[in-house]
Formats: structure tokens, sequence, C-alpha cells
């Protein structure tokens, strides 16, 4: 009978323990503080963006393919 009263008050000494802790807890989370961030933003173009590529790149393009198929016709005299 002793035994059951000391596992009892154990008990409760414990749930009080538990009890306080997580108070403790619930009122250590406070606000971070606030902090202001200045940014600066950069606008960079990309490349592919620049219609002057496109162009160059499709002329190019076009002047290789000709080259390759006036290269295929060999001259016969």
């Amino acid at each position: 009978m002793n035994t059951l009263l000391i596992t009892k008050k154990m008990e409760k000494f414990a749930f009080f323990v538990l009890t306080l802790f997580s108070g403790f807890i619930a009122f250590a989370q406070e606000a971070a503080p606030k902090v202001e961030v200045t940014s600066t933003t950069t606008k960079t173009e990309e490349w592919y963006a620049n219609p002057l590529y496109i162009i160059i790149g499709a002329v190019l393009f076009i002047v290789l393919v000709a080259v390759l198929v006036r290269g295929g016709r060999a001259s016969r005299d």
C-alpha cells in the first residue's frame, strides 16, 4: 500500500514538472525582432532576349544552309 502512495505522488510530481516546463517553453516563444532589409535590384538582360542576336543567328543559319546546299552541286565541264 505504501508503494502505491509513493507511485501516485511521483506521477503527480512528474505531471507538475512536465506542465511547468511546457509553460516555460510556451512563454519562451517570443516574437523575432523586426529587421528591415534593403535590397537593390539589378536588371540584367539575357542574351537570347535581345532581338539583335536572334536576327544575326537567323542570317548565319541561312548562310550556312545556302553554303551546304550549294556545295553539293559540283560543276561538270
